[in-house]
């Protein structure tokens, strides 16, 4: 009689225990985002590298098909940031995705041999230079 006892409640225990255990399961994955549902208002989505362009009207990742350029002002011991240039496929226009930019991109206008700029920034297409108010921020490497 003690074991049949014993047994009912450890069964009533166990049981007891599950339902919470199953409870707080499903609380959990209530609050679970799940990767990749983090799509911006183009449909891109961020965790995956996608980033809306202006130039392609597509999602894109921009470190596969942009050209990178480092900063110049780089200080040791701290990673280097890299902005990215993306040229328009008749060569009018060129997207700038920068880091630290509150706008996602910034558009520039042909203005001359494979010069670029809208007055705060200019690219040197040829150099693989940005300025930003005449003075060098980025540069890439061309060889």
């Amino acid at each position: 009689m003690n074991r049949l006892a014993i047994v009912a409640i450890g069964m009533m225990l166990f049981l007891a225990c599950g339902g919470r255990a199953g409870k707080s399961e499903q609380k959990g994955k209530q609050d679970t985002v799940n990767v990749g549902a983090d799509q911006d208002g183009h449909g891109c989505i961020g965790s995956a590298g996608y980033t809306w362009s202006k130039l392609k009207n597509d999602c894109i990742q921009i470190f596969n098909v942009g050209f990178r350029l480092n900063p110049v002002a780089n200080e040791k011991d701290r990673e280097v940031i890299s902005a990215f240039v993306l040229i328009s496929d008749d060569q009018a226009k060129v997207e700038l995705f920068l880091p630290d930019d509150d706008q996602h991109s910034v558009l520039l206008n042909k203005t001359g041999d494979l010069i670029y700029g809208n007055g705060t920034y200019r690219y040197d297409a040829k150099k693989s230079i940005l300025y930003l108010k005449d003075q060098v921020v980025y540069k890439g490497n061309v060889e």
